[in-house]
């Protein structure tokens, strides 16, 4: 009964986060990197990821923190608390402020699209998200017969739009309907390319230090 009790009471805490810090629409952000300053937006339809986004960059939760998993052709990674201190060569991405959020799966993963970190399903069958660590994708450029072979294994219906966009623009169909997209990079993507191409050790941590300041901007 005591858990339930708390359960119910952390849901009503974060839904009045959610109300209170974005009011329902989305919210602008940027990634200050030593590579240049990313811009971005924070989805109004994933409210619970919004809100701890917000609640985190405004505690200065990201600041100082690294990218600590770089691989070309597929994604930048950081919010790993741990990797503020971390020596190195140290193995990061274990970290995490304690706690998970609940899916809120369904957008694409279109090149620049931020989205949460999570434990495999072996151990998280309900794909439940990192409470700190994301992903911005970089990703490549599909053609239409991976997009439709995406399609029957995952049960998507992609717009001719979104086919246009991955054929063009690219990003990682693959990941599509298992992890949650919660918002996007809308100005410098060159920045994603730049730290993504980076050198990086076998555990694909950058062998330099590549540091992240996150701010909210509205």
């Amino acid at each position: 009964m005591k858990t339930l009790i708390r359960l119910f009471f952390g849901a009503l805490v974060l839904m009045a986060l959610t109300q209170c810090q974005s009011g329902g629409k989305d919210v602008n952000f940027e990634i200050e990197t030593p590579y240049g300053t990313m811009k971005g937006v924070l989805y109004k339809e994933t409210p619970k990821h919004q809100a701890n986004f917000i609640k985190l960059a405004k505690s200065g939760f990201y600041d100082g923190l690294l990218f600590h998993r770089v691989i070309q052709g597929f994604m930048i990674q950081g919010g790993d608390p741990k990797s503020s201190t971390a020596q190195p060569g140290q193995m990061l991405g274990d970290g995490g402020p304690g706690y998970v959020i609940d899916a809120e799966i369904g957008l694409p993963h279109f090149k620049g699209a931020l989205a949460a970190a999570r434990q495999g399903d072996q151990v998280n069958p309900d794909k439940k998200s990192s409470g700190s660590q994301f992903y911005i994708v970089q990703g490549q450029k599909f053609e239409e017969g991976f997009l439709d072979q995406m399609s029957q294994q995952k049960g998507i219906t992609y717009s001719p739009e979104q086919r246009k966009r991955y054929m063009e623009v690219g990003g990682y169909p693959p990941l599509d309907n298992d992890y949650t997209v919660f918002g996007a990079i809308t100005e410098g993507l060159d920045i994603i390319d730049s730290i993504a191409a980076v050198p990086t050790d076998q555990n694909n941590r950058p062998t330099e230090n590549i540091p992240m300041k996150i701010r909210i901007l509205n």
